[in-house]
């Protein structure tokens, strides 16, 4: 009775999504309040649908309930209760169901909070955000049911993919989703815009704090993510550059680039029709990251689907939306006249050149992903594009961006000069250099990625701090950064925490060992400076699974480190077993053991990473979401900007 009730409330969702796409849309062209006002109950109803149906598939997760397909299909009773929640979402059709409960969410939080919009961008802000949820309600109800019963249950099911069996991965997809469908209200703030044929100061500042709050969810679910490989499938990187890792970071990349952009709009009335375009591409390349994952397109250990059929559905929503807002892009683009002008040295140009590096690079990484497919469909080529295509033609962007960000970051808007801001940067710029010249002395003999990687993440570092420390004036007074607006504070933390991020690649990239092996029992082996010995293996009766333990003890110059205990597992319902790293963390480095098969011999193959800074990795990416966090409590973004004097009939005053 439950699913039929959850059932019943998506199709409900699906009838109100038409009504809030159409009705508002007509009432704002018409000018006719009763019908725009129909837009933020709707939305609101929309929401609670959508959670009542979200709520009634998680009851059905929780309770076991074998009757439904989808969790005889993902679920086992002898499951942790945490990854009976998570494997609500770790499958097609409940994970479609979070995505169209965000985009509702997301729709509903703008009518909650969009009371100071004119009532005619209200109007079709909402029926945008609206259409877009009903197409994707179309695409679950007629193709994607997570409600389909069976007609003789089994008594058990067939489990989750065990991949999927880890707290990462538990917290990876909703905080992913939160981003990849959080751009969607910032497409319907650019297609509304665009059918009023304007966009002024106070548009910049409403898009502001919807893109902000997408950065930073898709940092935190991407570095979730990141982390999870990292720790859970025991080959020590932090990223492959998959398609579906790909898919992921390129709305990244725009939605930062939207970020800064919408700056321009907001602060000078100029790059209008560019922020316009990059709130298009945010979410057009959200939908082409949603179309890799589940048509079968691409392979990846990320998809969740291969049916064709499915496929062709969302390459349909994505021309429609995507096609549909550059043609109206297309055609009113000319009517968003900038107003601002600014020199070639200011604000706005660095701006202009951020955008243009991150807009670039995200371009290089999807022809990347793409291009085994193009390869394969037009010259009959199986080509394979790996990390070190990505690394040698993405990372020339990402060391522009990085040397630019702290002089971009201290000109002032409309005119500059240069040689002031230089002058306040010579001690970063001089601190950078000289760490970067102490790793090259030090690491005689290796590459130059080293000391570049540390050069650029204390420049980007100390340049924040010194982009704080020149708003203090020039008597030093140091309560003045108590009163610096919380977006100032923000921007300097995630610029931080980006070179943070950048020194912790570097020196992973650069200086880590790795050393693969046989060991016995009792017979100790050194890896640069730390003395391992695998004291005993062991087997492991876990929840739903069995495992192999082994206890390895980590020692340097005889002195006590660390005791590891690397697991391999395995996975009786699925017939899959599953590689459980251990690792000891440290500020400065980690030590990453994994246990492998056993030999004849009686021996066990062992892989041992040293790895630098690999911490400093994550560190930087939290880093970058607290300041986008502390952007978005920024008192500006709370009160009403722009708010327009309306007639006594809500129409905005002309």
């Amino acid at each position: 009775m439950i699913a039929e009730l959850g059932h019943f409330a998506l199709i409900l969702a699906f009838l109100v999504s038409l009504v809030q796409a159409i009705v508002p849309l007509i009432g704002a062209h018409k000018r006719w309040p009763g019908w725009m006002s129909v837009a933020e109950p709707a939305a609101t109803a929309q929401f609670l649908l959508t959670a009542g149906s979200f709520a009634a598939l998680t009851y059905a997760f929780v309770v076991s309930d074998f009757s439904l397909s989808l969790v005889v299909g993902n679920s086992h009773t002898a499951k942790p209760m945490l990854y009976k929640i998570s494997g609500v979402w770790g499958n097609h059709e409940g994970s479609m169901l979070l995505w169209v409960l965000i985009l509702a969410l997301f729709g509903a939080m703008a009518a909650w909070f969009g009371g100071n919009l004119p009532p005619t961008l209200r109007a079709r802000v909402l029926a945008v955000q609206s259409s877009v949820s009903a197409a994707f309600f179309a695409f679950i109800l007629f193709t994607s049911n997570p409600f389909i019963r069976l007609s003789v249950p089994p008594m058990d099911g067939q489990d989750l993919n065990p991949l999927l069996q880890d707290p990462g991965l538990a917290f990876h997809p909703p905080f992913l989703y939160l981003g990849y469908v959080g751009l969607s209200i910032c497409f319907s703030f650019a297609v509304a815009a665009l059918i009023e044929g304007r966009v002024d100061a106070a548009w910049g500042r409403w898009v502001r704090p919807w893109t902000l709050a997408a950065w930073v969810f898709l940092t935190i679910g991407i570095a979730l993510g990141s982390w999870w490989a990292y720790y859970e499938l025991g080959w020590g990187g932090f990223w492959f550059w998959d398609p579906v890792e790909n898919a992921s970071f390129m709305p990244w990349l725009f939605a930062a680039a939207l970020l800064h952009s919408a700056i321009v709009v907001e602060k000078r009335e100029a790059l209008k029709s560019w922020t316009i375009l990059l709130a298009i591409l945010a979410f057009g390349f959200s939908l082409i990251g949603t179309f890799i994952v589940r048509s079968g397109l691409l392979t990846s250990v990320h998809a969740f689907a291969n049916d064709p059929e499915r496929g062709v559905f969302i390459l349909g929503i994505l021309v429609v939306f995507t096609g549909g807002a550059l043609t109206l892009f297309a055609a009113r683009a000319t009517v968003m006249e900038a107003k601002g002008v600014f020199g070639v040295v200011s604000r706005e140009s660095a701006l202009v050149a951020n955008n243009i590096l991150l807009a670039v690079s995200s371009f290089v990484v999807f022809v990347g992903t793409i291009w085994p497919l193009v390869a394969e469909m037009a010259f009959d080529r199986k080509l394979s594009v790996g990390p070190p295509f990505f690394e040698l033609a993405f990372t020339p962007f990402m060391v522009a961006l990085g040397l630019l960000l702290p002089i971009g970051a201290m000109l002032p808007w409309k005119r500059a000069t240069a040689g002031r801001v230089m002058r306040q940067l010579v001690p970063a710029f001089g601190l950078a250099l000289a760490l970067a010249g102490l790793v090259w002395a030090m690491q005689t003999g290796r590459s130059l990625l080293g000391p570049v990687g540390v050069f650029l993440g204390a420049w980007l570092v100390a340049g924040a701090i010194t982009d704080l420390w020149s708003r203090t004036g020039r008597n030093r007074d140091l309560s003045r950064l108590l009163r610096l607006p919380r977006a100032d504070w923000g921007k300097s933390v995630a610029h931080g925490g980006l070179g943070i991020t950048m020194l912790g690649i570097a020196g992973l990239m650069a200086w880590e060992q790795e050393d693969i092996r046989t060991v016995h029992l009792g017979a100790p082996w050194e890896v640069g400076q730390f003395t391992f010995e695998l004291q005993d293996v062991t087997r492991e009766q876990g929840p739903n699974y069995i495992a192999t333990r082994g206890d390895v003890v980590v020692r340097r110059d005889g002195a006590f480190i660390a005791r590891l205990a690397p697991e391999k597992r395995n996975y009786p319902v699925q017939q899959m077993p599953t590689t459980e790293a251990a690792i000891d963390y440290r500020f400065l480095r980690d030590i990453y053991v994994v246990i492998g098969d056993p030999q004849p011999d009686g021996g066990w193959v062992m892989r041992i990473y040293i790895k630098p800074l690999a911490n400093w990795i994550w560190a930087g990416c939290i880093l970058m979401a607290i300041g986008g966090a502390i952007s978005l409590s920024d008192r500006r973004y709370r009160v009403a900007a722009g708010a327009r004097k309306t007639t006594a009939s809500g129409v905005p005053a002309q």
